[in-house]
């Protein structure tokens, strides 16, 4: 039966739970700790021992602030980040930003996926390449006919996946005051080494395919819900989803950035400490455990890289084709039917199936994410600018521009991560 409109709102609130007051933030949060992400946690860890925890309790608020300042121009506006900068911004800045998220999206797929094949592999043997095929055309199939809201519980769920990283530090034995004292006492050699696993780490836990993901997931849950509106148009709705936009966030980030730090400290202790300091993918840092913190250990890190995979492949196909399809001014949003985003799931499937395709090709995984993280790098400041720009315009945000402590902070981080690009390239070939 048909459920009248009018009473969609109040059924929404009687079925709000812990998991249903969370949505966009904690599934981007999630995401960011990808097979990608724990390949990069994991070489900081085994290079760096404990050298770099500190970084996850830096990076937090900056990445925390950015997400949120995201998610306020897509619920503000009803349009997200490419959207608003089709209607804002010089074309220029709108195409190379979107042409630049698409390559490093789909860089970042091929390794995911080829990552995923991996790990099966590892775990219970057979072709890597058949379960990275099946794993891309799984997750295609599941954003193109499986809708929004009930997809979205499907994500949220799998975040669960990330507690694998938790419990692997569980079964090893962690020298808990050492790694207290490196969380909270930054201690770091300026040399190039050390310098590009910094930037590594922010480009990782702050990257612009979160910022366009979050910022056209508020507008697809606004599209779910029949009296929710873009805030410019209902200002009266805007102190009850600025608090869900900071609860979500906030926890969604912390979740990200407590279960990057296990991954570093798993790799500090089983493998740093054992003379194992070469890790360069997510698989090889999975492999390595199984020696020396045995096969439970082993058994979760891997079982972990397949779970954020498939939570991490629908964001990064899906904000890449938020981005283009906003750019083009075509119908988005995983709660349409298939024939209604024609475009926007073309994008979605075609660039999944480009990273698929790297897989195929047998690219080098360790090239695809030096590149990856040098288009991150290199995007995630120009990006952020706009979006400050954005957020703090009359025009596009009304009484909603951004203020006070948000501002700041969202300032600082945009400036942290023009510096990190600028460290970037000053050292590298040096180190």
């Amino acid at each position: 039966m048909t459920v009248p409109e009018a009473v969609e709102p109040e059924r929404r609130e009687k079925k709000q739970g812990l998991l249903k007051t969370f949505g966009p933030g904690l599934i981007t949060g999630a995401s960011d700790d990808d097979p990608s992400g724990i390949a990069t946690y994991s070489q900081v860890g085994a290079q760096f021992g404990y050298g770099l925890l500190w970084s996850m309790l830096f990076s937090y608020p900056l990445m925390a602030t950015i997400q949120e300042i995201s998610a306020r121009l897509g619920r503000v506006t009803g349009h997200g980040v490419a959207g608003n900068l089709r209607r804002h911004a010089a074309p220029f800045w709108l195409w190379i930003i979107t042409g630049l998220l698409l390559i490093a999206n789909v860089i970042n797929l091929g390794a995911d996926i080829g990552a995923m094949g991996e790990a099966v592999t590892l775990l219970i043997g057979g072709p890597a390449l058949l379960y990275s095929g099946l794993f891309a055309l799984g997750s295609v199939l599941l954003q193109v006919f499986v809708p929004y809201t009930r997809y979205a519980r499907f994500l949220k769920w799998l975040t669960a996946a990330l507690l694998a990283y938790v419990a692997t530090v569980f079964v090893v034995r962690v020298p808990w005051g050492l790694a207290l004292r490196s969380t909270l006492v930054p201690q770091m050699s300026l040399t190039p080494a050390s310098i590009q696993a910094l930037v590594a780490v922010l480009g990782t836990t702050i990257s612009p395919y979160l910022f366009f993901w979050q910022a056209s997931e508020e507008v697809s849950e606004m599209d779910t819900h029949v009296l929710e509106h873009p805030l410019v148009e209902s200002p009266d709705q805007a102190p009850a989803q600025f608090r869900r936009i900071r609860t979500d966030t906030y926890v969604g980030m912390a979740f990200s950035n407590l279960v990057a730090f296990f991954i570093i400290l798993t790799a500090a202790v089983v493998l740093h400490a054992n003379g194992v300091r070469d890790v360069q993918t997510a698989s090889q840092a999975a492999e390595a455990l199984r020696p020396v913190a045995g096969r439970f250990a082993f058994t979760l890190f891997a079982a972990g890289i397949v779970g954020t995979g498939q939570l991490a492949l629908p964001v990064l196909a899906g904000s890449a084709g938020y981005a283009l399809g906003e750019a083009l001014n075509w119908p988005v949003g995983l709660e349409r039917q298939p024939l209604q985003a024609r475009g926007f799931y073309g994008i979605v499937a075609v660039s999944t199936l480009l990273g698929l395709g790297l897989v195929l090709v047998h690219i080098d995984p360790i090239k695809a994410l030096f590149y990856s993280a040098i288009i991150n790098g290199v995007t995630a400041a120009p990006v952020m600018v706009l979006i400050m720009l954005l957020t703090g315009s009359k025009r596009v945000m009304g009484q909603f521009t951004l203020r006070g402590w948000l501002k700041w902070l969202g300032w600082l981080g945009t400036a942290v991560m023009a510096l990190a690009a600028v460290a970037l390239f000053a050292t590298l070939g040096r180190s």
